[in-house]
């Protein structure tokens, strides 16, 4: 009995420990690699002040002939970054009539415009391949991930520190939400199992 006492409140932990799906990045369209400051997407427990440049790369290969369309997008209503460097955020790099083994790199430089602080800025890419095979359009498909999601500190940057990359980023203010979400049903599960284990024992 005390085993499976023990073994019910064990399960009940991991089932409240928040599971984060893997986002693809490819497909059977093409795949696509982003980099923030040198790193590999998606990177996580970065802190920026305002001001603060950070180096953005995305390289997209296809494995279709037809049209590819690269963007950086911004989930928030206000726009919290400058594009220092390459083309604005939300506005697309068309390549139109590629041929299947096309690839492409292109690179940002961003910074924090002070618009947006005290919370989490996601940087995203999105990539759509269309498919078109004897003139006609045979499919679309899309691929889309964060490729970091900075804490925007409320602190102007004087070029003295290089961006954090190390521990966890501070709690995000009321009415804002994060990318990764806990499952609701996990949490809910891991309640039940505990408080199942406890009226067991108490029937003992």
């Amino acid at each position: 009995m005390k085993k499976f006492l023990i073994l019910l409140i064990i399960i009940g932990m991991f089932a409240s420990i928040p599971l984060v799906s893997a986002v693809p990045t490819e497909n059977e369209y093409g795949n696509v690699k982003a980099w923030f400051n040198g790193e590999e997407a998606t990177v996580k427990g970065v802190k920026l002040k305002i001001g603060e440049p950070s180096d953005i790369k995305v390289t997209v290969n296809s494995n279709i002939s037809g049209h590819v369309i690269i963007k950086l997008t911004n989930p928030l209503v206000t726009e919290p970054y400058e594009v220092v460097e390459g083309i604005n955020i939300g506005n697309r790099d068309d390549n139109l009539n590629i041929l299947s083994g096309w690839s492409k790199t292109i690179t940002w430089k961003l910074k924090p415009n002070g618009a947006w602080k005290d919370g989490n800025a996601p940087i995203n890419v999105l990539v759509q391949f269309t498919k078109i095979e004897n003139g006609k359009i045979k499919g679309d498909k899309k691929i889309e991930f964060t490729i970091a999601d900075p804490y925007i500190l409320d602190e102007q940057y004087s070029g003295s520190t290089p961006s954090q990359t190390t521990g966890a980023a501070p709690p995000l203010p009321t009415g804002t939400s994060s990318t990764q979400k806990e499952t609701p049903f996990l949490g809910a599960a891991g309640a039940l199992a505990v408080m199942l284990a406890v009226w067991m024992w108490k029937r003992r």
